[in-house]
């Protein structure tokens, strides 16, 4: 299996629905709305995503200035592909396309709270959040 990542993919909603579906992270998205998914992709400015061949098996989608934050929006990979690096190479590779020192931050899922330390991020208690209601 050789998995290769790009950042020039042009993803419809119902591709990155059924990736998210696939993932943990269908459980904490609006996976029944296309619409939101359609402007969680236009909106986003750096989506870097994990190809088996054809197939969509991963997606790092963030918002940043490419300087000084990047907010990691979501990290999903398809379970059938889980515990093979392809989460933390897209972390690699989405700070590969932003400047040395830019920072990338996240809010993690309660069910990924083991797993970011690994990768040598930190926790940082002084985050603020207003929450919508999806």
């Amino acid at each position: 299996m050789s998995i290769t990542y790009r950042d020039d993919a042009v993803l419809t909603p119902e591709e990155a629905i059924a990736l998210y579906q696939k993932s943990t992270l269908g459980e904490r998205r609006p996976v029944d709305r296309p619409d939101v998914f359609a402007g969680m992709l236009k909106n986003a400015n750096l989506i870097v995503t994990a190809w088996d061949d054809s197939r969509l098996v991963g997606i790092a989608r963030s918002l940043t200035d490419f300087t000084y934050v990047t907010y990691l929006a979501d990290l999903a990979v398809d379970v059938d592909y889980q515990h093979q690096g392809i989460g933390k190479q897209l972390i690699a590779e989405t700070q590969r396309r932003v400047e040395p020192e830019c920072m990338i931050v996240l809010l993690a899922a309660p069910k990924a709270n083991d797993y970011y330390p690994k990768l040598g991020f930190t926790h940082n208690p002084r985050a603020w959040m207003l929450k919508s209601d999806y």
